[in-house]
């Protein structure tokens, strides 16, 4: 089999010579319309399109930015935040410090206010419980003292001056509060 046809023979797979020159000038005028009508839209298309990814990766960059300020803010804010709660806490215990140091004092002297009370009744005590010895023994010593003189002490006074004499010569022996010899 040839490829190769006669001469005057049409050949299927070769086209003829103006077909090929009308082709061409088809497809460069074809070329040249894309080029002029087509390539300025698809460039602008592609400027539009680089632009608006230009300005997405601005706007994420910014975002980001924004983002770490914000987060730094929070950083900043929730570290002012524990400091304050430090300082809360470490007031919390000085004034509890405090407060227990009040109380301990209020507590001592509530102790002194109450034992000079005790020793203020103790002493009282004491004072009227000699005043009620002094009277039970002025009057069994003057009794008594009728009896070893034979005399009667029916004159009050006579009386308590003898009282007062007995009395004074007991306290001149030294006895405590007791009775007791000191």
């Amino acid at each position: 089999m040839s490829y190769l046809a006669a001469e005057g023979e049409l050949n299927p797979i070769l086209p003829h010579t103006v077909e090929i020159v009308v082709g061409l000038i088809a497809f460069l005028l074809l070329l040249w319309i894309v080029l002029k009508v087509g390539m300025p839209t698809l460039d602008k298309s592609f400027a539009a399109k680089t632009e608006s990814i230009r300005s997405g990766l601005k706007r994420a960059e910014e975002a980001e930015a924004e983002a770490t300020a914000r987060k730094q803010r929070a950083q900043q804010q929730l570290d002012g935040v524990r400091a304050e709660a430090a300082r809360i806490r470490d007031d919390a215990r000085a004034d509890a410090q405090q407060i227990k140091a009040e109380l301990r004092a209020e507590a001592e002297e509530e102790a002194v206010r109450i034992k000079a009370q005790a020793e203020q009744q103790v002493a009282a005590q004491r004072e009227a419980a000699q005043r009620s010895l002094r009277g039970e023994v002025s009057g069994q010593s003057a009794d008594l003292a009728e009896r070893l003189l034979g005399a009667e002490l029916a004159d009050p006074a006579r009386r308590a001056a003898t009282v007062d004499d007995f009395l004074a010569e007991l306290d001149g022996m030294g006895l405590d509060q007791t009775g007791r010899r000191g």
